[in-house]
């Protein structure tokens, strides 16, 4: 049980084949095509990158960075050396991953340029909201924080002054999407387009 549980790698395929197994013997809850198979998938995938992109950006600003401070000096390399390039990486793709995912969704359902353009009211101006949001959201994270990041973790060479100057941007571009995911998830959850 250990070895096994000691294995996020394992866990993770243990994990997936389960969720295709219950998406293989339910999709008919939205038809039997495949269609409707493709939709529920692409709905897996969104929300589960969704829930590891959001997870992360609340642990960096509910813990990681309001922690940091008390940690002594001696011991800040292992956040910043080991385990803070590691959570910014798949902060990153699950970022990305999200609002590809989401994309795909909505292009796949056909609402796409509909909710992206606001052009019809509704729930489909509600998913646009969501997507837009979602998509401030990412380019943050791909353009403001994590080149910032770089040079607060020695990933770049950076000057003393850059480096002073990278951590209230990425803390900023982080705060600011803290703020945006509370609408954007409100967006997502309540659109319910099927």
């Amino acid at each position: 049980m250990a070895k096994f549980f000691g294995n996020l790698n394992l866990v993770l395929l243990v994990g997936l084949i389960a969720a295709v197994a219950v998406i293989a013997r339910f999709t008919g809850a939205t038809g039997e095509d495949a269609k409707s198979i493709a939709d529920d998938v692409l709905r897996w995938l969104h929300l589960f990158f969704g829930v590891l992109w959001i997870g992360l950006l609340y642990y960096l600003n509910f813990v990681q960075v309001p922690t940091m401070p008390a940690i002594p000096a001696e011991q800040k390399g292992a956040i910043t050396g080991h385990i803070a390039p590691k959570v910014l990486f798949y902060f990153r793709y699950a970022a990305l991953f999200t609002v590809l995912t989401g994309l795909a969704i909505a292009f796949h359902a056909g609402y796409a340029v509909d909710a992206l353009t606001f052009a019809l009211p509704g729930q489909v101006t509600l998913i646009g909201i969501g997507m837009w949001l979602a998509m401030v959201m990412a380019f943050n994270v791909w353009f403001i924080i994590w080149p910032n990041q770089k040079k607060i973790l020695g990933l770049v060479e950076a000057s003393a002054e850059a480096k002073a100057a990278a951590g209230p941007r990425a803390l900023y571009a982080s705060r600011t999407n803290v703020l945006l995911s509370l609408p954007m998830l409100y967006c997502m959850v309540s659109a319910n387009l099927g």
